[in-house]
């Protein structure tokens, strides 16, 4: 049974959260629970290192782990074998023009070792509205004219914080991150939580406090 400090019970007409240092560690790095997903709370939580997620039939939930898994332009590994198929031309890149279907198809298509998404209609919702703020982007990768990958997440200043990523076909989903590095002035990805697929291509973990450390310089 986890014990849920009082603080950590956000009110829908308030928009704050508990100081980060009362993060619980497990699981690790949840820090409210419930409020809402409107665009201003979900500025107001990005902007310290806060995002929402919460399973089926759960309240929304919203965590700051641990340490946090980032990527840099300096550190993003592009491989031989990513560099020879963007180089093929095989894929067309886009950015923004088919936000609401990205975020569908990251709520549809199964990941292996995950039995259930995380992204529900209300989300979808909540990020579209953030997308017509012009805080969130998706970057699509079309084969045929045909939606075969993306990723999409929130932008404030030169921090992009990632969301999710799909792909249909073999890279589809790394193309659309090489095309989020290589053709933007951020300076610093959020992956948010450890994932062996980022580490791939060169995230790794940092302390939380340097994390916020970075967003109080970079957003």
């Amino acid at each position: 049974m986890i014990d849920i400090p009082s603080s950590f019970l956000l009110d829908a007409g308030e928009i704050k959260f508990p100081k980060l240092d009362l993060a619980l560690k497990e699981p690790n790095g949840l820090i409210g629970i419930g409020g809402d997903l409107s665009v201003d709370r979900l500025l107001y939580a990005y902007s310290r290192g806060i995002f929402p997620w919460y399973g089926k039939d759960e309240p929304i939930l919203w965590y700051s782990p641990d340490p946090r898994m980032v990527i840099t332009p300096d550190t993003f590994h592009l491989s031989k074998s990513l560099r020879k198929t963007i180089k093929s031309s095989k894929f067309n890149v886009s950015v923004n023009t088919v936000f609401s279907e990205v975020m569908s198809q990251c709520q549809n298509v199964p990941r292996v070792g995950q039995s259930g998404t995380w992204i529900d209609d209300n989300m979808i919702k909540a990020y579209c509205d953030l997308h017509d703020a012009g805080y969130a982007h998706s970057y699509e990768v079309f084969y045929d004219k045909k939606l075969v990958g993306g990723l999409y997440g929130v932008s404030l200043g030169s921090v992009f914080f990632g969301e999710s990523m799909f792909s249909l076909e073999n890279n589809a989903s790394k193309v659309a991150l090489a095309y989020l590095i290589q053709n933007s002035d951020y300076k610093l990805i959020d992956c948010q939580v450890e994932n062996k697929h980022l580490e791939s291509l060169g995230a790794f973990n940092i302390p939380r406090d340097l994390f916020i450390q970075q967003l109080k310089a970079f957003v």
